[in-house]
């Protein structure tokens, strides 16, 4: 029954969060004491009763039919990902007690490849993030995640805590977000997973922004875009990124960095990774701390 609470409470939060306009629906009458759409609201958009409409937010007797999910997800405004994260909390309801899995491997071959890419940074990620592998120019590029003890190398951790990823990343809010919400679609999948459930007590404790963010269900799975950094060593990069499933290796993505050929951030990758070669390392991070700001 945990899952099917957090089915609840996503629906919940999506409902709260929005507006009778927002969602087509008729104002109704009375006050109202919280903010956003009243259960019956939603119900009404979504063609069942209130009374079914608040067994599913409550987690009680949920096997609702394909038709009746896209109907709720039409009426709370759903995207994409919010609407897949529904359905993998939904599937996965009935998970019982947190079975952490086998460990993470990356095969040889990837390995090969992450060398063989050179001067272009690239990691694979597995669940919750877990940086598995990077190349030389990642780590120059971020932090050597292998100088870090095994339980800290994790991307969204890095993120959150430490001081010198809020440095490196020009938009450290929206970049740090999105992780968040990443790693709420990996609970999403893989529910009570006990790695899952430290980090997230982990980041709760440490940081308001996560736990904002976290309370906000949150959900995001963008895996293309641009990303703006400013690099201790050569300054200002916008460099694209591409994050690809692997078919072969469930749960683990490569995620490559690259900058328009002829830019300045071609320029400074270059001159980022002649540092790695003649044996500059990049300044290391300070031990992760409270972020509190």
């Amino acid at each position: 029954m945990g899952q099917s609470a957090e089915f609840g409470k996503f629906l919940k939060v999506m409902r709260a969060r929005l507006s009778p306009e927002d969602a087509g629906a008729q104002e109704s009458t009375g006050s109202r004491r919280v903010p956003g759409l009243r259960r019956e609201e939603v119900a009404r958009l979504s063609g069942v009763s209130t009374d079914y409409y608040t067994r599913l937010e409550q987690g009680r007797n949920i096997h609702p039919s394909k038709a009746v999910l896209d109907s709720v997800a039409r009426a709370l405004r759903l995207d994409a990902g919010e609407h897949a994260h529904m359905l993998d909390l939904l599937e996965h309801c009935a998970s019982s007690a947190g079975n952490p899995g086998p460990a993470q491997k990356v095969r040889p071959a990837l390995r090969q490849l992450l060398d063989a890419v050179g001067d272009v940074p690239a990691m694979v990620l597995g669940r919750r993030a877990d940086v598995l592998a990077g190349n030389r120019m990642a780590h120059l590029l971020f932090t050597d995640f292998t100088a870090l003890p095994a339980a800290e190398r994790n991307l969204t951790r890095w993120i959150i805590l430490d001081p010198a990823a809020k440095e490196l990343f020009r938009d450290w809010k929206t970049v740090a977000a999105e992780a968040v919400g990443a790693l709420r679609m990996d609970v999403g999948r893989h529910p009570n997973d006990p790695q899952t459930n430290q980090l997230v007590g982990e980041l709760a404790v440490h940081s308001e922004h996560f736990r904002q963010w976290w309370a906000g269900h949150r959900v995001a799975s963008r895996s293309a875009g641009t990303v703006r950094l400013h690099h201790t060593l050569v300054g200002d990069l916008e460099l694209n990124f591409e994050t690809l499933s692997l078919p072969e290796d469930p749960d683990q993505l490569l995620r490559v960095h690259s900058a328009k050929v002829g830019s300045p951030s071609s320029d400074a990758l270059t001159l980022l990774s002649s540092f790695g070669e003649v044996g500059v390392q990049a300044p290391q991070p300070e031990p992760a701390r409270r972020d509190d700001s």
